[in-house]
């Protein structure tokens, strides 16, 4: 999976939390990405079986898609809560840890987590 995709999923996941249907547009106004960039990337993440697109337009997860998501959002909020606990304002940490959710390893990920969460 490449970063951007990971990025759309994880929007897709965050929009999904607020709304009962997210469309293609919703994702565009979220990221900031003009729709035909999203219509591009969405129809890669359904051609790796990540996504599926219902009758109506809206953007449903496949149980792939939605491994993903929740594991880049779970990676974003913890390195995130890391930041923050070694004293990064809460912008940057947003941002830095959307940066590093990408490349950090399975395993360093998982140390991060247990230091976090004792």
């Amino acid at each position: 999976m490449y970063e951007s995709g990971e990025m759309y999923l994880e929007t897709l996941l965050v929009l999904s939390k607020k709304k009962n249907k997210v469309r293609a547009i919703d994702i565009s106004s979220e990221m900031g990405i003009s729709k035909p960039s999203v219509s591009r990337a969405l129809s890669k993440l359904r051609t790796e079986e990540c996504i599926l697109v219902g009758d109506d337009g809206g953007l449903i997860f496949t149980d792939k898609g939605r491994q993903i998501a929740e594991k880049i959002f779970e990676r974003h909020q913890i390195l995130t809560n890391l930041l923050k606990m070694i004293g990064v304002d809460e912008k940057n940490a947003v941002a830095d840890a959307c940066k590093m959710e990408h490349d950090i390893s399975d395993l360093t990920f998982e140390k991060i987590k247990s230091f976090v969460n004792k």
